[in-house]
Formats: structure tokens, C-alpha cells, sequence
């Protein structure tokens, strides 16, 4: 498992909700990739909670379209937007949990609509959310003018899972 840089470090206006780790009210989602598979580890809080000690559903569905972006990021080295997005909530994320962990990866691909699969699991490795994004990917040229290089690994070094 190796760390993603975070492309959009240092860039002007760069606040996002999802993964700027400057956004005082964000979530400071960080990424990395194992396989197919983009991963992020976060932290729950009670800020983040709808009823007592549960995760709002709007959150976990930011955590999950967040994730889907950097899937498709990192694997087709491109940006976008989520043209749709489909959470199903299984079971409740409580904001007790030490961790959660979300898994993502492209399972479709048709033109610029790529379809991306995307898990929550609690601390217990049970699934308790799952997203279906349908991201429309930008030409290259496109995310280039807007911003996007491109979405890199930091170093050489394996990371313990």
C-alpha cells in the first residue's frame, strides 16, 4: 500500500471539503492505493453525527463520492464530476468508531462515464455503506487546464496495512 500526494496541494482557492487537510470544517480525507483499489482510513467524530452517536448519511455519502474522485484521480491520472451518486446504507456508522475504512474502484467504463464501486467498513471490517458513483471524466487537456497534473505516489516505501 503506498500513500497518494494529494495533487492540489499548494493551488490557489484549494479548500476542499473532502481532502483539503487546511479546510478548518472538512473531513482531511487522505488516500492510498493498493492494487485496484483506492483506500482511505478516517477518523469519525460527533461533529459529524445526525442522531446521537451515528454518522449523518450526508457525510458518509461525502466520504464515498470523495473517495470515488480520487479513484478516478489516481487510476485514470484525470479529473471531473459526479454525474450520479447512489449510497445504500446497510447498517449505522456510529461516530464512536475507532476508524472506518473505505474501499474504491472503477467497475465500468463507457466513453467519459466511468463507474466506480466504493465500501465503508466500521472498525470490524463489516460493510455498513456502499456507493455507486458515475463520474464524467474530463479529456486530459481539459483537467490540465483546470488544474490537474497529475495524482502521484509518495516515494518508494511500502506502507503496512
Amino acid at each position: 500500500m503506498r500513500k497518494i500526494k494529494n495533487p492540489w496541494t499548494g493551488a490557489e482557492g484549494y479548500n476542499c471539503f473532502g481532502c483539503s487537510p487546511e479546510n478548518p470544517l472538512g473531513v482531511h480525507m487522505e488516500f492510498y492505493e493498493e492494487g485496484d483499489e483506492i483506500i482511505s482510513f478516517w477518523k469519525p467524530r460527533s461533529d459529524y453525527q445526525g442522531w446521537i452517536n451515528t454518522m449523518h448519511g450526508g457525510i458518509l455519502s461525502t466520504l464515498i463520492d470523495e473517495t470515488a474522485g480520487w479513484v478516478v484521480f489516481r487510476k485514470l491520472q484525470t479529473s471531473g464530476v459526479t454525474a450520479r451518486l447512489d449510497v445504500r446504507y446497510k447498517k449505522p456508522v456510529m461516530t464512536t468508531e475507532p476508524q472506518i475504512t473505505l474501499r474504491g474502484r472503477i467497475t465500468g467504463q463507457n466513453r467519459r462515464l466511468v463507474t466506480v464501486e466504493v465500501t465503508l467498513e466500521n472498525a470490524k471490517g463489516e460493510v455498513c455503506t456502499e456507493g455507486t458513483a458515475t463520474y464524467y471524466v474530463f479529456e486530459k487537456e481539459k483537467a490540465h487546464a483546470m488544474g490537474f497534473v497529475s495524482c502521484d505516489l509518495e516515494g518508494d516505501e511500502l506502507l503496512p496495512l
